[in-house]
């Protein structure tokens, strides 16, 4: 059972409730953040939104020091980051890779992960219930 997991968000999902509600709802992340901790109130979850890629790299290093587990949405850089795709492969605890839309029925060029060889999953097309999924796998584990 994973007792620390950590939520890594990238750019743009600062916005979540407010930019594209059609397809990433209405909901702030923060608002969601305080229904998945009631949900899940034996599990320390902590987050950490940055729009910067190295910002995201840093903070998945430094995961591995203080939790069990990363929940991350990397937003664009999930389609574009060898970097942070070489973070994940460098840590050794699980990441899921998650996306509130569902990113093969979006542009083409959102169909390649650069992040998912390394994870041990990837959630999307749920809505902000991708991140629920994730942690139920994650505490299973």
């Amino acid at each position: 059972m994973k007792s620390r997991i950590l939520i890594i968000n990238g750019p743009n999902l600062n916005l979540t409730g407010i930019r594209e509600q059609g397809v990433y709802g209405k909901i702030s992340f923060i608002d969601f953040l305080e229904n998945l901790q009631e949900f899940f109130p034996k599990i320390k979850i902590d987050h950490y939104q940055s729009n910067i890629e190295g910002e995201l790299i840093d903070k998945m290093q430094e995961s591995m020091y203080e939790y069990n587990a990363v929940v991350l949405n990397a937003g664009g850089y999930t389609h574009t980051s060898i970097a942070l795709g070489d973070a994940i492969k460098a840590i050794d605890i699980p990441v899921v890779e998650v996306h509130i839309s569902n990113i093969f029925s979006r542009e083409t060029y959102r169909h390649t992960s650069y992040l998912a060889p390394y994870c041990i999953g990837s959630i999307s097309g749920f809505g902000l219930d991708s991140y629920r999924l994730a942690i139920e796998h994650l505490i299973k584990t």
